[in-house]
């Protein structure tokens, strides 16, 4: 399990709403995987007006996502921030008799679905620019099968295991490494 003392766990509708903005959603990640950054910085990445970008982090900020790194500030017209955690957790189950709090988590994860459908596509556009060995590592596929809800626990909590880890092992950057990425996700398949 990740350190819970470096995790987020949601149960209110206002943080899932403010991660259910696509930019917001983007910022943190970028807090997350590359450090803090400067409000310039982020706006040069998500290709954003500075001043709508330090509108988000601020968002950001109320709900706990980020907080200010001034050790990093240079001067007093640069900002910098930093993610305030490195993950961050809800429990959907929690929510189902809950209207507000259920609808404010589907938002979200669709925010979060949608974000990893655009990296999955960014992924295969940059292709062409990495050597053919890490093109034949990667790997997309998925699977299906007919399980008790026990098998259905166990196939996550082995999932859950795997991820984490490679996070612990991958997460500080060495020499010959680039950053990688995995999406997995266990559901029960509707009827068809």
């Amino acid at each position: 399990m990740a350190d819970p003392t470096n995790s987020i766990d949601l149960h209110d509708a206002g943080p899932m709403r403010a991660l259910a903005h696509p930019l917001r959603l983007r910022m943190l990640g970028l807090l997350r995987v590359e450090g803090p950054q400067s409000v310039g910085r982020l706006a040069e990445a998500t290709g954003v007006a500075s001043g709508s970008v330090s509108y988000h982090l601020a968002t950001l900020a109320k709900y706990g996502f980020v907080i200010p790194a001034p050790e990093l500030e240079r001067d007093g017209r640069e900002r910098w921030w930093k993610a305030a955690h490195e993950m961050t957790t809800s429990q959907s189950a929690e929510f189902l008799d809950d209207p507000e709090r259920r609808e404010a988590d589907e938002a979200m994860r669709r925010a979060v679905l949608d974000s990893y459908h655009r990296e999955l596509l960014r992924s295969l556009d940059a292709e062409l620019a990495l050597e053919p060995e890490w093109v034949a590592a990667s790997d997309s596929s998925d699977g299906g099968a007919h399980l008790t809800l026990d098998e259905f626990r166990e196939l996550g909590a082995e999932l859950e295991a795997l991820r984490e880890k490679w996070w612990g092992y991958g997460r500080t950057p060495r020499p010959g490494t680039r950053p990688v990425r995995w999406i997995t996700h266990v559901f029960p398949r509707s009827e068809p």
